[in-house]
């Protein structure tokens, strides 16, 4: 009885073995490029809309409509950053500019507002002064400044050229995700068929819808905070608010992340005696920037994924925690897909009980 067991195991469970291990295998391999995988998936699933209508254009034509796709992706992304080198490059030079005049005509001071602080402004304006009369302490302090924006430049560029290789790694994945998408989902579809049933289009659906509300909510919403907080930046005389609106539009990426740079800002106006500017930037920032932050991201992601906020904002917070910036699109998905999951099982269990 034993003897003719054995074959049967032995047919079910090494083929399984042998595939959790070619599974296992396989992520080693790519386990460096889950996160541009990842990338590149979420690029082309939200873009893709646009590219049924570009392959519709060229009739039916999927290698052309990809590849012209693909390079307006690459060329939107070189100008932006482009533009935005060419900005904080100017910036910079600004500020050197402004520093070396200072230092030369021996000018520089603390704000009223900050001397006049008890103790801590008398402190700050003795040790300040000592520095600036101090031509080798400044020297040193100079020096080591220096060093450290050598530092910094140098993984800097280290950073800038991993991320060109990445970038790299996710125009091609896209192209690839555009050209063979249909393919690659309908083989999706039938592998979840076999463990989930007929359920795997309601959990591919709930991914789906997700996916695109959460891009579309974080994306629209931090270029509208970004552009608008721009524009009080420009009206209240700060400098490089084109800089600051760009860095306030990453920055809110993650909800409430504006509010570290326009609140900050409006209170170094205030600090630096420019009382109007600086209220007017923080009303504006309250009123104004917080409302596309606080109202409008929640109802878009809201609206177009039918997942409640909570769940949304837990997962934006813990999905950037766990897995970095990716995670800000991976933590709402997992969370709605577990959502997704326990729906379709409380579905299952109560018409269980009514029958």
């Amino acid at each position: 009885m034993t003897l003719r067991v054995l074959p049967s195991l032995s047919r079910h469970y090494i083929p399984a073995l042998g595939f959790l291990l070619l599974a296992w295998l396989s992520f080693c391999v790519l386990a460096h490029f889950m996160t541009t995988l990842l990338w590149a998936f979420i690029i082309a699933y939200v873009m893709y809309p646009l590219y049924e209508k570009l392959r519709g254009f060229f009739h039916g034509n999927a290698p052309l409509s990809a590849a012209l796709l693909t390079g307006a992706l690459a060329v939107i992304v070189l100008l932006i950053g482009y533009g935005l080198l060419r900005v904080l490059e100017e910036e910079l030079s600004n500020t050197y500019t402004q520093l070396l005049r200072t230092l030369g005509t021996h000018s520089f001071q603390l704000p009223a507002r900050i001397r006049q602080i008890p103790h801590l402004g008398e402190y700050l304006d003795n040790r300040l002064h000592a520095l600036l009369n101090n031509r080798t302490a400044l020297n040193e302090h100079l020096v080591a400044w220096a060093k450290y924006s050598l530092a910094f430049l140098g993984n800097g560029l280290r950073e800038a050229g991993q991320l060109t290789i990445e970038f790299c790694f996710v125009l091609i994945t896209v192209f690839f995700c555009f050209r063979d998408g249909e393919k690659w989902l309908t083989s999706l579809q039938i592998a979840m068929r076999y463990f989930f049933d007929d359920v795997q289009d309601v959990y591919l659906q709930t991914l789906g819808h997700t996916t695109r509300a959460v891009c579309y909510g974080l994306v629209l919403a931090a270029l509208g905070q970004g552009v608008i907080a721009g524009i009080g930046y420009a009206v209240a005389g700060v400098g490089a608010p084109i800089l600051l609106g760009a860095f306030t539009a990453l920055m809110a990426l993650i909800p409430m992340g504006a509010t570290l740079v326009w609140i900050p800002t409006g209170l170094l106006l205030l600090a630096h005696e420019n009382i109007w500017a600086g209220l007017g930037l923080l009303v504006w920032g309250f009123l104004v920037v917080s409302t596309v932050d606080n109202v409008i991201r929640p109802l878009v992601i809201c609206g177009a994924s039918r997942v409640p906020f909570l769940v949304v904002l837990f997962g934006v917070f813990g999905g950037l925690t766990a897995f970095g910036a990716i995670g800000l699109f991976l933590g709402p998905m997992v969370l709605a897909l577990l959502l997704a999951v326990w729906q379709e099982n409380l579905k299952k269990l109560t018409a269980q009980r009514l029958l």
